[in-house]
């Protein structure tokens, strides 16, 4: 009986930490914005703010829960593609700038995010989130870039250069909601505007990393 009402709990307490983090990520997304109020979060997620403290400290921790959380899918993603060696390299970069695209759909804050608790954070943990999620990405480019310039199916580019490109390409757009407004009538990221914007911005990239035919 202990057993199974402690293995309940357990259940409902883990239940109550993704509540807390979905629902912040549905705040910062829909306001396009990159911090939260306690009391919404309460409000949105039904939960005791209280809870904020029990499960991550302080809002801070909250913060940084969220940010391993979404950039843990990135990271994922490249790692799986740079364990696909037979796979050309061309396909497996505009799978991964596609992916990006997607990322940044669903997590438009997360570029933002990052550099705020990167900027915010002690060196420590400043240095932790680097090594973790922005080391991983450059030493994936390098391997993805390396590779085609090796098979001479891109042209001599800077690696580090590129993920400042598709990173940037990727966050401007997704972040961009008052120009979309005040610009275009709408501020609404539809799953049609995804798509186009992830054709244009994967074709747009690689016009400019392929190597021109061979004469």
């Amino acid at each position: 009986m202990g057993a199974t009402g402690e293995s309940s709990d357990i259940v409902e307490q883990q239940g109550a930490r993704e509540l807390l983090l979905d629902t912040a990520s549905s705040i910062m997304r829909e306001g396009d914005q990159v911090d939260i109020s306690l009391s919404e979060l309460s409000l949105r997620s039904g939960l005791n703010s209280a809870l904020v403290k029990y499960y991550f400290g302080n809002k801070a921790g909250l913060l940084k829960a969220l940010l391993d959380r979404d950039m843990t899918t990135i990271v994922k993603s490249v790692d799986a593609l740079v364990e696909k060696d037979s796979m050309d390299p061309e396909v497996k970069l505009r799978r991964h700038i596609a992916a990006c695209i997607d990322t940044y759909y669903a997590y438009p804050y997360l570029n933002r995010l990052l550099m705020r608790l990167v900027r915010d954070s002690d060196e420590s943990e400043a240095q932790r989130i680097a090594d973790k999620y922005l080391t991983p990405l450059g030493q994936a480019y390098d391997k993805f870039i390396g590779a085609g310039i090796k098979k001479g199916v891109f042209r001599q580019i800077d690696p580090q250069l590129f993920y400042f490109t598709v990173t940037g390409a990727a966050d401007r757009f997704f972040s961009a909601r008052l120009v979309l407004r005040h610009c275009y009538g709408t501020d609404t990221l539809t799953e049609n505007l995804r798509d186009r914007y992830r054709e244009h911005t994967v074709d747009f990239i690689m016009a400019g990393i392929l190597a021109p035919p061979a004469a």
